[in-house]
């Protein structure tokens, strides 16, 4: 009771801090037992069956992206006169600006054709150089910054895949004594994570030309088109609908009671862009693209069967209810965005 107390009130805290996802008491809550669910349809008509063991791969795996070194140097602003042989990406080395940047500061556009005697302003801040396998989360964490804060800056865009050898402008609060003295596990326990940031950031930096990625470092091929609509991810009574709750909390799913154990299945079809604990008010996470800029997310999952990059269709296991993250009873969180902004899910799910 004392274990179960605490989880409560640790829920009651986070929620003011956080949008949120935990169900408001008395919104159609119950929880259902293990029988209950067991002789329950899905909305395709097949059982729901609580996952066994042995399908599971492990609780909440974490995929951990390349360790980012913290290499960020400071560059001056000065004036570069191109030389005969001269390409903006030598360019950008030499100065450690990068060549993003210096397009960026002298309006210059692809394929950045260069003159000799040409003046190229270079813009100064503090940049760090992308190694392979590096992700934007990564980096941001490596610095305390913002994700979102670097994607600005930086005028990235979808697919927002970085590159080796890319020149990443940091905010320049985010290079400071503090900071480059820090340890990077504390920095790391501090960052804080959500749906939008995996969905921009998670995706790991191109090697090298001529290199070849190990499948946890390399770019997921996301779908190109969506398939078709959406089905329930799992039966059970919805506790909290998508909208404001007052009080400034905003729930941008849906939260459906089951019990413990029950089957999860994947809304739709497409490729698994995150498997992990990593976002601690959501606990079990799995991200699911779409194609055509949909995406689903689960929440509160007690274990996952499902990894990063793996390709699953309508209906996949991908892992059972729980109640990690910052709830005190058996759910799952279920959201449907669209081009990143959270839709109702119900506008988009079957009628049941």
């Amino acid at each position: 009771m004392a274990v179960a107390g605490a989880k409560r009130a640790t829920a009651l805290t986070a929620v003011m801090l956080l949008s949120a996802c935990i169900p408001r008491g008395g919104e159609n809550y119950s929880v259902e037992t293990s029988s209950d669910v067991a002789a329950d349809k899905t909305a395709t008509g097949s059982p729901v069956i609580l996952v066994p063991e042995a399908q599971i791969l492990e609780e909440t795996p974490s995929w951990n992206p390349a360790t980012v070194t913290r290499n960020a140097q400071s560059v001056a602003a000065s004036v570069y006169i191109v030389r005969s042989g001269d390409t903006l990406y030598r360019i950008g080395n030499q100065t450690g600006a990068g060549a993003e940047a210096i397009a960026k500061a002298n309006s210059l556009t692809a394929p950045f054709a260069l003159q000799a005697g040409q003046k190229l302003r270079i813009p100064a801040g503090q940049f760090h150089r992308v190694a392979a396998g590096e992700t934007g989360i990564a980096i941001a964490r490596a610095y305390n910054a913002a994700w979102a804060d670097l994607v600005t800056l930086n005028a990235l865009t979808e697919p927002f895949v970085l590159r080796s050898g890319q020149y990443l402008r940091l905010p320049d609060a985010a290079v400071t004594a503090d900071v480059a003295q820090a340890d990077p596990q504390t920095i790391a326990d501090a960052f804080v994570l959500d749906i939008d940031t995996i969905a921009t950031g998670s995706q790991p930096a191109k090697p090298e030309q001529g290199r070849s990625p190990s499948t946890l470092s390399s770019p997921i091929a996301k779908p190109t088109g969506f398939a078709g609509t959406f089905g329930w991810p799992l039966a059970g009574n919805v506790v909290s609908r998508f909208g404001s709750k007052g009080g400034g909390q905003v729930n941008d799913g849906l939260n459906i009671a089951a019990a413990l154990g029950t089957n999860v299945a994947a809304a739709g079809d497409g490729v698994v862009v995150y498997a992990g604990n990593e976002i601690a008010v959501f606990g079990g996470l799995v991200m699911i693209d779409h194609g055509d800029g949909w995406m689903t997310a689960y929440g509160h999952l007690g274990k996952l069967a499902v990894t990063r990059g793996a390709k699953v269709k309508r209906g996949h296991l991908l892992g059972s209810v729980g109640d990690t993250g910052y709830v005190s009873t058996p759910q799952l969180h279920f959201e449907i965005r669209k081009d990143r902004k959270p839709v109702d899910p119900l506008t988009k799910l079957p009628a049941r």
